[in-house]
């Protein structure tokens, strides 16, 4: 075992092909949109699992500019969450309330499923067609990783299992944070099936493997031991926002000639701020002026 240097996820292969899995330690992405939207613990914990398991799926994109965006609307009192990752280890996202606070579930850990509630996981690829790839699927339990356990069997037929995990420090900064997705490939045997099934039962919670001082390998190699695993790729990855003030003059551009035409007449700068990072951007009267000459 050795002491992770950054967050990155590794890519692997098993069973002669028959597994294929992915691994990640997360913990300076999760800790950077803590400290950017100042989340509560049960937001970084569900906001960190949801970003997690983008990261994973993103470098699974083919595309150069390909991304996956993981959705969750629902009715419990965090509002819903949003991240948004790319194939090169790149993700963003945000909570809709990042200051929800509940007590402990009735196990003592943070209740993410409990600030969920009920509603609807989205997973959108746009992989450069017209149109995006859009699958959806009901919230289980709002714990995330279960979710996309069924997500990936009810619309992708994928066999799979999800292991996501954020453990905090008293002072709630992130002190460990990561996850792995095994799935099964079309043929698998039963007898792998069966063994896959036992050692998957037998497995620790994904954040005491990473408060051991697991890296990602050392995971995948106790997850799939006996399985001859055969790590294929390395990723580094981190949280990544490419806002930018071009970016949003676009976006007032496209509200139209009426709303900017009133924030003119108002006669004050205006501020924008990103969803993703929470950046700033003012915009003068002058500037807006120069806006409206290019709205519709």
């Amino acid at each position: 075992m050795r002491e992770p240097k950054g967050d990155y996820i590794v890519r692997a292969t098993a069973a002669g092909g028959e597994i294929r899995a992915f691994a990640a330690t997360t913990r300076d992405t999760v800790e950077r949109a803590r400290q950017l939207h100042d989340t509560s613990p049960v937001a970084t914990a569900a906001l960190g699992r949801l970003m997690t398991a983008a990261l994973m799926m993103g470098i699974d994109l083919k595309g150069e500019k390909d991304l996956i965006t993981l959705k969750i609307n629902c009715d419990g009192p965090i509002g819903g969450l949003l991240v948004t990752a790319d194939s090169k280890g790149r993700v963003k996202g945000y909570v809709n309330d990042p200051q929800v606070m509940l007590p402990a579930n009735s196990i003592g850990k943070l209740d993410v499923g409990g600030a969920l509630g009920g509603g609807v996981l989205n997973v959108i690829k746009d992989i450069g067609l017209r149109e995006p790839y859009v699958g959806q699927t009901l919230l289980k339990t709002g714990e995330i990783a279960e979710d996309l356990t069924y997500y990936f069997a009810a619309s992708e037929q994928i066999p799979s299992a999800v292991a996501l995990g954020v453990l905090m420090n008293r002072e709630n900064t992130v002190r460990q944070a990561g996850g792995f997705i095994i799935q099964l490939m079309p043929g698998a045997s039963e007898d792998i099936i069966s063994a896959l099934e036992k050692r998957l039962s037998e497995i620790p919670p994904i954040t005491s493997l990473l408060d051991e001082g697991m890296s990602p390998e050392d995971i995948l190699y106790r997850v799939l031991g006996g399985f001859e695993p055969e790590i294929n790729e390395r990723t580094d990855c981190g949280f990544y926002c490419d806002c930018s003030k071009e970016r949003v003059e676009r976006a007032l551009i496209s509200i139209g000639k009426k709303d900017i035409g009133e924030m003119i007449a108002d006669g004050k700068p205006i501020e924008v701020s990103c969803h993703f990072c929470n950046k700033k951007y003012s915009f003068d009267t002058a500037e807006l002026k120069v806006l409206l000459e290019k709205a519709k």
